[in-house]
């Protein structure tokens, strides 16, 4: 594995940002929806930072099965949203890979009828999107590299790295993995 982003990198850019997000969001009634389980770190760390009231909630998103790490149909539970009609809705992800669960997970939030809905990753896969979406905002543009940590997976390990670390393929030699992910 190689260290792709330091613990305190990801620490003084998730204050930068929600610095920043804090700024465009005051005085409105911000929700904060967040993709289990990939952004639940990220969001953590995040929702500290943004020092306005808002709400939370989550989606649950899903393009993979047991060890693989390319993605298969989509599935996706509402369960643990709240209302979202008429509010300023921010959707944070951990990574923007392919762009397709975004653009799904988007749609779908935009027919709850939210006064705004716009988007945060931590890291944005540099070359990969499949799909014509852009978030709106982003911690990180990284390589197009499968990473780990900080919330990020391989088979449900290594999301409690509090670093992004690449892994390489002869970190898991009996699996081969691949170097993309979609999202």
């Amino acid at each position: 594995m190689k260290q792709l982003l330091s613990a305190d990198q990801i620490s003084r850019r998730v204050a930068e940002l929600g610095t920043q997000l804090a700024a465009d969001y005051r005085g409105r009634p911000l929700t904060v929806v967040g993709v289990l389980s990939g952004s639940v770190v990220f969001l953590a760390d995040l929702i500290r930072c943004i020092d306005v009231p808002h709400q939370i909630g989550f989606v649950e998103a899903s393009s993979y099965r047991g060890r693989t790490t390319t993605g298969s149909e989509l599935t996706v539970s509402v369960d643990r949203l709240p209302d979202l009609t008429g509010r300023d809705v921010l959707l944070i992800d951990d990574i923007l890979d392919t762009g397709r669960t975004l653009a799904s997970l988007k749609a779908l939030l935009a027919a709850r009828h939210p006064a705004s809905l716009r988007t945060a990753v931590l890291l944005w896969k540099d070359g990969t999107q499949q799909v014509d979406f852009m978030a709106d905002y982003h911690a990180f543009r990284i390589p197009n590299a499968f990473v780990v940590g900080y919330g990020l997976d391989y088979n449900n390990d290594y999301r409690h790295r509090p670093d992004i670390v690449i892994l390489e393929p002869q970190d898991l030699p009996s699996i081969g993995l691949r170097p993309s992910r979609p999202d």
